[in-house]
């Protein structure tokens, strides 16, 4: 800990937060923390004279060298394009290509690898739902139910199919802790709702749904529901038949793996009663000029040649979630933001959106003397990279009577020195802006 923390905040002095940082420190060294940093080299760099703190991850993470060198061993020794070819390298590729699918299925708990479709992300995988499965569905007076914390992308969707078939969108307020008030939903809930979308966790509040209470709320009124796994997966175990879900979608890119790649889970059966929403090459069994017979379920919803650099990677990331696991990662990660949560809480002027427990994830903040892109260009340089803005997530940002947060969110290579060099940035601000 530097000296200018213990300066600057006296509060690290008491035991509380004093043993709190001892826990997160041996938590660490159980993860092995030092050996899961030097598998990104990018953690290596200098930024603007001093080594880089990356608190971002909740826009994107950074890779792993097993991922990188995934993409180049694919683009130096593997590279061909899957499913329809005959000769070596196709049918090389086709089989690492499908064994991903498998282990993402079992990553996810699905039943079977046919519940998993591979996406450009969870931005794609909602609009795939939205257009495939509510659009031919929803009639006027029918009512798609999700809450006021959503991303924009699990907004805008649903926003256009209820403009487009004269369904109802009604949206769940939140709590000023920014939390879900499940007998206001089940309030709301009716013979009407068809559709419950919610994200599981808040790319701005931090908060963790409680999504298998959510799930069986909305069954007992024959509603689906589709869950927005983007800031979940790369922090917790994820099981789909525990939360019973009937759509849960993940990016890639938030969980160590490349960008343009995405996950989308459902069932089986609502999976096949589904009409592709994006039709081509790859998707079809028999085509005449009249007409087109489609393949079966994942196959009729990957139109066209997919990333397939990209889902070999997928698999790699995956592997390195499973070989730190994530139980392991869900409880460092919990420490490392509850102690960004206190240690921030006790700086003057600083207030943090968003409950205090349970959280992951992210730290949001508004400062009384600082804008947040203000607050983000003095962090930068300290050589500490966060987030400025309203996270596409604007909603939130009315419902709080602001335009926009700083915000700090974390990986499991992150440490708790980092934390404490954030809140020697923030204090920086604070002495620049008074």
């Amino acid at each position: 800990m530097s000296l200018h923390i213990k300066k600057e905040v006296p509060s690290l002095s008491k035991d509380p937060l004093q043993r709190r940082r001892w826990h997160l420190e041996s938590l660490a060294r159980k993860i092995g923390i030092e050996s899961i940093r030097a598998q990104f080299p990018i953690l290596e760099i200098i930024v603007r004279g001093k080594p880089l703190v990356y608190l971002d991850n909740a826009a994107t993470s950074q890779k792993p060298k097993n991922v990188i060198d995934t993409i180049a061993r694919y683009y130096q020794r593997e590279n061909a394009n899957v499913h329809r070819g005959i000769h070596f390298l196709s049918e090389k590729v086709t089989e690492k290509y499908e064994e991903v699918r498998s282990k993402v299925a079992r990553f996810l708990g699905a039943k079977v690898d046919c519940e998993i479709v591979f996406t450009r992300g969870t931005t794609d995988s909602i609009n795939l739902i939205a257009q495939s499965y509510a659009y031919p569905r929803l009639k006027p007076g029918d009512e798609i139910l999700i809450t006021q914390m959503e991303h924009h992308s699990n907004l805008i969707p649903w926003q256009v199919v209820s403009q487009r078939t004269g369904a109802n969108l009604k949206v769940v307020p939140i709590t000023d802790e920014g939390m879900l008030n499940l007998t206001q939903i089940e309030q709301v809930l009716s013979e009407r709702t068809k559709i419950v979308s919610v994200v599981h966790v808040s790319n701005v509040l931090g908060t963790i749904n409680p999504i298998s209470e959510l799930s069986k709320k909305a069954h007992e009124i024959g509603a689906v529901i589709v869950v927005d796994g983007a800031q979940s997966t790369p922090h917790m175990p994820i099981n789909v038949q525990e939360l019973d879900c009937d759509f849960f979608a993940c990016s890639g890119h938030k969980m160590y793996a490349p960008t343009g790649i995405g996950v989308l889970y459902g069932k089986a059966p609502l999976l096949e009663s589904m009409e592709p929403y994006q039709t081509g090459g790859s998707m079809i069994l028999h085509v005449s000029l009249e007409k087109a017979e489609y393949a079966h379920t994942p196959q009729k919803f990957e139109a066209g040649t997919p990333n397939i650099e990209g889902v070999i990677a997928l698999g790699s990331a995956v592997d390195f979630l499973q070989s730190i696991g994530m139980h392991e990662i869900y409880h460092y990660e919990s420490a490392l933001v509850q102690y960004a949560y206190e240690i921030l809480s006790q700086i003057p002027g600083v207030h943090i959106l968003g409950p205090k427990k349970p959280r992951a994830g992210v730290v949001s903040f508004t400062m009384d003397c600082a804008h947040p892109h203000d607050i983000g260009q003095i962090l930068d340089e300290e050589g500490i990279a966060i987030r400025a803005g309203h996270h596409c997530a604007q909603p939130i940002m009315e419902r709080y009577g602001i335009s926009s947060t700083a915000r700090a969110s974390f990986a499991v290579y992150n440490t708790v020195d980092e934390i404490d060099q954030l809140a020697e940035a923030i204090y920086k601000v604070q002495e620049i802006f008074k």
